[in-house]
Parts: structure tokens; C-alpha cells; sequence
């Protein structure tokens, strides 16, 4: 589990006759989560994932990459291009997944600091020609402190409640929207429903990460324990 100032909570609306999650109140911070997921490279996927843990065969890739000398790789080309490629600039990142990547990311610029940057101090600046070898601060995107509930960060807007399904459906939470859940599960009995808060670090934001590739019941899986077939 993540300390505290790296978690999210969310409230789940658990089915107890089944053992399923029927859906998730939860606020800005767990939704811009879940959209940063989509902002991820592939190759960030697998390592956070660790390659063995992939389901498929994108492991392996991963593994090859590593393990093939650099004698095969063209000379300009940087193996972690594709090992640890670079997530966009301008995202939220709730749980720190990237804080790693970023705490060692590098720019460059020529010796005559012409308005060009480069990720690759071997690449050669358009106006003098000079390589791009002299390395300069990189600043990460503001995040409002402890977490992304700045109304100008992340990406959707605070003081709003959302509807969070167990296959990850995202939308704003109504009571009419609670009520027609109800009645597409079926639920006759109101006592047979709970509700459980949960908190979402850095370990099980990398579980429900999985269980998105994997599954259609991600928080019955992530936050229950359950894998439903």
C-alpha cells in the first residue's frame, strides 16, 4: 500500500449474494487515474506489469529488447526509446506510477542554445548543426499538492461525484443512474447490498491496471478478491 498522500478512496456498492461490485462512487482524483491509464505507453504497460505478469506475448517483445546487444541497434537509436518511452507531456499523474520516469528525464540543447530540445543528446541541432549535447532542467507538469483536485489539473472537473462500473464505464452520478443500475442487476433486496469504502495506492493501481487487460469485473477482482470468469 502507497503511504497516504499517495492514495485515492472510492466508495463501492457491493452485491453480497453475488460477491460483486455493481459500481463505485468515486471523485476527480480516482477518474483522472483511470484516463491517465489510457495515456500510457505499451512499453510503460509491460514494466509496470513486470513482463512476466503480461498476458500475450508483449512480455517476450519487452524481454528481447532488453536482452539484444546494441551491435543490432542502429547507432542513433536509444534501446530505452521503446523500454521507457516517455508518456505525454500535459498528463496527471495521480498515484506517481511515473514518477520514476520522470524524476530521470533529459532534454538537450546545442552549445548555442537555439529554441530546439532534444530527448537524445546525440541528435543534431537544424540551425548550426552542432550535436544536442547540452543538457538542461526539465520541469514535470504542476500538480496541485497531494493530488490532482486543482480544478486547472488532471482531466475532469472536481466537485462532482462519478459512476464508476466494475468494467471501468465511467460516467456522472445520478440517483437516476443508481436506481437503473439496481433494476439492470436485478436487485430485489436493498439488505443484501453494502457498502465498503476502499483505498487505491500504488499497489493496487498497478492491480487494476491487470485487471483492465484481463477483465470485464475489475473491481470485484481488484478490490474484492475475486476473479469472475
Amino acid at each position: 500500500m502507497a503511504n497516504s498522500e499517495s492514495t485515492v478512496s472510492l466508495k463501492l456498492l457491493v452485491d453480497l449474494k453475488r460477491h460483486k461490485v455493481l459500481f463505485a462512487e468515486a471523485g476527480k482524483d480516482f477518474v483522472d487515474f483511470l484516463f491517465t491509464l489510457l495515456s500510457l505507453p505499451v512499453g510503460t504497460v509491460i514494466r509496470l506489469l513486470a513482463k512476466h505478469g503480461m498476458v500475450g506475448s508483449l512480455g517476450k517483445l519487452y524481454e528481447s529488447v532488453e536482452t539484444l546487444s546494441d551491435t543490432y541497434m542502429q547507432p542513433n537509436l536509444d534501446k530505452d526509446t521503446l523500454l521507457k518511452p516517455k508518456p505525454a507531456i500535459g498528463g496527471t499523474d495521480v498515484l506517481h506510477l511515473l514518477a520514476g520516469d520522470e524524476a530521470t528525464r533529459k532534454v538537450y540543447m546545442c552549445r548555442n542554445y537555439h529554441r530546439y530540445v532534444a530527448d537524445d543528446s546525440r541528435a543534431i541541432c537544424p540551425l548550426c548543426n552542432s550535436a544536442m549535447s547540452t543538457e538542461v532542467p526539465h520541469v514535470a507538469p504542476h500538480v496541485a499538492s497531494g493530488s490532482s483536485s486543482g480544478e486547472g489539473g488532471g482531466y475532469v472537473k472536481g466537485l462532482v461525484t462519478y459512476m464508476i462500473m466494475d468494467n471501468l464505464e465511467v460516467k456522472p452520478m445520478s440517483t437516476i443512474s443508481g436506481i437503473t443500475v439496481l433494476n439492470k442487476f436485478n436487485v430485489k433486496e436493498v439488505g443484501a447490498l453494502e457498502e465498503k469504502v476502499v483505498h487505491l495506492g500504488m499497489q493496487e493501481g498497478i492491480s487494476l491496471l491487470k485487471a483492465s487487460l484481463q477483465s470485464n469485473y475489475v473491481l470485484t477482482s481488484v478490490f474484492l478478491g475475486k476473479k469472475v470468469a
